[in-house]
């Protein structure tokens, strides 16, 4: 029997010039390794994903790596109709002003994971007294309600951007995403991703008081 140690074997016959024989196995490996690689991909989303609701919890995971230019911009001009089958009223870009200290808008959607993370930050902030106004971003009423329902409503006003058009002219990226308003309508932060306890306590709490 051969061994890879076994330098004396001999080497098989071929004829002059001829390209020597694949292995009997490569063909058949190369076509497993076809099928593997949709899994292989899936498998490596999954554990990107793991990592980063890991990094959430032990607050390692920082969300703020896209720029927004709309810092230091006044809002823009929108009107959204309410949430049907809720009390609160509907959002347009003049509610954000002449509220006499400074409001957030929270872009959220009933089928976002992280969203759910982050309602018990944005409940305590409500009954702290911060007027939060909330944007269902693309989806479905029905689900945007029974997402309320579940969970509680912290939003003061309360508008569906079911196409996302809104959603387009804030420059969203993903749900969820936060912007602090200033009592002249003017955006003053972004934070792109779900609002944890070191998010509130590091870097908004700070604002609202500068913003007060």
């Amino acid at each position: 029997m051969s061994t890879v140690g076994d330098r004396g074997a001999a080497a098989p016959d071929t004829a002059p010039g001829a390209a020597p024989e694949a292995p009997s196995g490569a063909a058949p490996s190369r076509r497993r390794l076809l099928l593997l690689a949709p899994f292989a991909a899936a498998v490596a989303a999954g554990a990107g994903f793991y990592a980063m609701l890991r990094g959430l919890g032990s607050g390692s995971y920082d969300p703020k790596g896209v720029p927004s230019a709309l810092i230091g911009q006044p809002a823009p001009d929108f009107t959204l109709p309410p949430l049907e089958g809720t009390d609160r009223p509907g959002l347009a870009a003049t509610d954000l002003r002449g509220q006499g200290r400074p409001v957030l808008v929270n872009f959220f959607a009933s089928w976002c994971v992280p969203c759910l993370i982050e309602h018990p930050q944005l409940t305590r902030l409500a009954r702290e007294g911060v007027p939060i106004f909330g944007v269902a971003y693309k989806d479905k009423p029905a689900d945007s309600l029974a997402f309320l329902q579940r969970h509680g409503t912290p939003y003061a006003r309360l508008g569906v951007d079911q196409p996302g058009r809104v959603a387009i002219d804030w420059g969203l990226y993903g749900v969820p995403e936060t912007y602090l308003i200033d009592r002249q309508g003017i955006i003053r932060w972004r934070w792109a991703g779900p609002l944890t306890e070191d998010t509130l306590s590091q870097e908004l709490q700070p604002l609202l008081r500068r913003y007060a």
